[in-house]
């Protein structure tokens, strides 16, 4: 038995040396993604912004007000989108109509729901009310750079490209431990995961930060109610761009996530609902992804080979090469979603997700428990109206 652990021990040594050398890797593939040169602004192409909101959040006033102040010379039209006309997220947006009187928006209030996912609903019921050709969806928990909308507006008028999005970094929307650990979560796995899998050629993601794409594009893939009963509705919008030979761009800038999930519970439905949605997207990335966790697989390897100074050597690589990237991460992206000495706990609750996520096949959504076909559609397990 005892040889046995020293076994399990000394290969989970050897997974967390190489999930350390994949922070190195997420490391150096951040770098180069922001030294890539900039596209020459396309700022007088006419846009349309939709924004869907549900209720009011944290840094809501705060989050829509980037999306004014736009260094874009074009028409910008933003078209905000309720179930509820007296849902309170319209109290930030009648708020920002006042202070710039002069721009172009437009509230949709329309209880009308066309699929059990609420947001695609609610964006079926506010493309009537876009004035514009180019299309730009985001979701309202987004805080934007001065330069996105030129940024993103450029990519999209490269030859080829059907749809452009942009990588997020993680910022506490609210003060206290679990809003922090969730924006460490974004910026320190999410983000890092998706700069390594863009740079091997493993990902092609598609995020609701930012999806823009042309009003023939969205006909061409079936408007938005070919989308109405999925749940990773952002992949399968960029799934089906990819399908008619176009490709996907990501501008080098990074945008804003405000995290504001309020307790353990609420962060970790939240992550597990992602986490389970990603295995069912692309199973075998999932369960590849195991060895990114070089913390907790080295922590484990320390206690099996009894703090012996391999282990504890080990456990040192594994803290340095992640402490290394966080480094890089808040640097290159001009954030800092939480301090060092939080990592390792929050590399473990990442660990524990993950675990969990193998596991079940149910999610929770704004206080609604679904269940989710293996092609990722959401069943009719709950009303539509608890899913908004």
């Amino acid at each position: 038995m005892h040889l046995i652990l020293l076994g399990v021990g000394g290969l989970l040594a050897l997974a967390a040396l190489c999930g350390a050398g994949y922070a190195v890797l997420s490391a150096l593939a951040a770098g180069r993604f922001m030294k890539r040169p900039g596209l020459p602004p396309n700022v007088h192409a006419p846009v349309t912004i939709l924004k869907p909101l549900y209720l009011g959040e944290p840094r809501l006033t705060e989050n829509l007000e980037s999306f004014f102040t736009q260094d874009f010379a074009g028409p910008v039209q933003i078209v905000f989108g309720v179930h509820d006309a007296s849902d309170p997220a319209l109290e930030a947006v009648r708020a920002l109509q006042a202070r710039y009187p002069g721009f172009d928006t437009t509230i949709v209030a329309d209880a009308a729901v066309a699929g059990a996912n609420a947001k695609i609903s609610n964006l079926i019921n506010m493309l009537p009310a876009a004035r514009h050709d180019i299309l730009v969806l985001s979701d309202s928990d987004i805080n934007v750079p001065r330069d996105w909308l030129s940024q993103v507006t450029a990519a999209l008028a490269q030859p080829g490209v059907g749809l452009v999005t942009c990588l997020y970094k993680g910022v506490a929307g609210a003060t206290g431990l679990w809003p922090t650990m969730a924006a460490m979560g974004t910026s320190y796995e999410f983000l890092p995961n998706a700069l390594t899998g863009i740079a091997l050629g493993l990902a092609e993601p598609c995020m609701g930060s930012t999806i823009a794409f042309t009003r023939a594009t969205l006909t061409r893939i079936g408007g938005f109610a070919a989308f109405a009963n999925h749940l990773a509705d952002d992949y399968e919008m960029g799934r089906a761009v990819r399908g008619l030979g176009l490709r996907l761009a990501i501008p080098a800038i990074g945008v804003s996530h405000s995290a504001s999930d309020a307790s353990a519970r609420e962060l970790v439905r939240h992550e597990l609902r992602w986490s389970r949605t990603i295995r069912r997207i692309n199973p075998a990335g999932h369960a590849g992804s195991f060895i990114t966790f070089a913390v907790p697989l080295a922590l484990m390897a320390a206690i099996l080979l009894g703090f012996r100074p391999f282990g504890l050597a080990v456990l040192g690589i594994a803290l340095g090469a992640r402490l290394f990237l966080k480094y890089r991460i808040d640097s290159i992206f001009a954030t800092h979603a939480g301090p060092a000495w939080l990592l390792p706990f929050r590399d473990i609750l990442s660990f524990v997700v993950f675990v969990a996520s193998m596991f079940g096949e149910t999610v929770h959504w704004r206080g609604a428990r679904l269940e989710v076909a293996p092609d990722g559609v959401i069943l009719p397990s709950e009303s539509v109206e608890a899913v908004q």
